[in-house]
């Protein structure tokens, strides 16, 4: 019962992780099962039977709240869908000495690429509004699929980066639409699963504990989406996966590294990580203080505007406040 309770916290942690963020349900959920000495591709299948039904959650949530993008979730999720098939059947053929480590390896990559990514970059929006083109969405579902299934997760740090860095869509509508398209992705994969392994090693409680904890969250999750700073809870979490799973590899028999290393690989990980998170909430605070002097300089301007509107009108003023006016926005008639 104590595993079940804490397998559905893990799920809701992740699961408003994933929401907020458009990414690492699967990369935290499965470093978690790892950790606890689950086979590398039951834990895969495990997280994507549960996903099933926290990304249809959360795809209706994100749906509501006007974070989707229908046309993007067609283009990406159904090469999605066949790149997390090939990758359950591969994942499947492996042994579990081999899986294991390599499993490691790929989410620690990930978790690299979460830390860095959102550490130090932030969003580009010069191209905001223009639309995905469809040469860009097949190849990025294909191979942000398979690496979901291999890895246990890996679609939304894949996916999410790739449509954030294009500029093209807002980041909520990202959020939104790579977090609905990985519903066809995990139904796809935990196909995949069950074909080659049947049930073997999958533990349909531990489905639901984290299905639940997954549900209860997502709702909130698309409400969080609007308000969450993507760049401090990106530090954060890919911090958790790097140190988790280096632990993993440092003790697997490809590395078997004594106590000593360990340790100070560990220690070099925490001040790396703290300073990351750090360098993130202080970019936050920064851009948070930029926005608002933006706002209030377009504010001061519209003012200006207005003031010079109001004492030395011309023709063309006259014009725009007359429409202004039989739109319904007040304004001061001119002097």
């Amino acid at each position: 019962m104590k595993t079940l309770i804490l397998l559905a916290l893990a799920g809701l942690g992740a699961q408003l992780v994933d929401g907020s963020l458009g990414m690492a349900y699967g990369v935290t959920s499965t470093t978690l099962l790892l950790a606890i000495g689950t086979n590398p591709a039951a834990a895969s299948a495990t997280i994507h039977l549960a996903e099933i039904g926290t990304t249809l959650a959360s795809g209706l949530s994100h749906w509501k709240f006007g974070n989707v993008d229908w046309k993007v979730v067609a283009r990406v999720g159904v090469p999605g869908a066949v790149g997390a098939f090939a990758g359950a059947t591969v994942l499947s053929t492996l042994s579990t000495e081999v899986a294991a480590p390599v499993m490691s390896l790929i989410l620690l990559s990930l978790g690299v690429y979460l830390l860095v990514r959102f550490t130090l970059r932030g969003i580009d929006r010069r191209n905001l509004g223009k639309p995905v083109r469809k040469r860009f969405l097949g190849p990025l579902g294909l191979v942000a699929g398979f690496v979901d299934a291999t890895g246990g997760g890996g679609w939304g740090p894949v996916g999410t980066p790739a449509l954030l860095a294009s500029g093209r869509m807002e980041p909520r509508k990202v959020i939104g639409s790579i977090d609905t398209s990985e519903f066809l992705v995990a139904l796809s994969a935990s196909l995949g699963f069950l074909l080659a392994l049947g049930s073997q090693g999958i533990d349909f409680a531990w489905v639901a504990a984290l299905l639940l904890g997954g549900l209860v969250a997502a709702p909130l999750a698309a409400w969080l989406v609007r308000h969450v700073p993507p760049r401090l809870l990106g530090s954060l979490v890919g911090g958790i996966i790097v140190l988790t799973n280096t632990r993993t590899l440092l003790r697997s028999d490809w590395i078997d590294a004594s106590d000593p290393v360990r340790y100070a690989v560990y220690a070099a990980i925490y001040l790396v990580w703290a300073a990351a998170v750090a360098h993130s909430y202080s970019q936050f605070r920064k851009d948070r203080a930029q926005e608002s002097a933006d706002a209030l300089a377009a504010e001061a301007a519209r003012l200006a505007e207005d003031e010079r509107r109001l004492h030395a009108p011309d023709a063309a003023d006259a014009a725009d406040l007359e429409r202004s006016l039989r739109a319904g926005r007040p304004q001061a008639p001119p002097a």
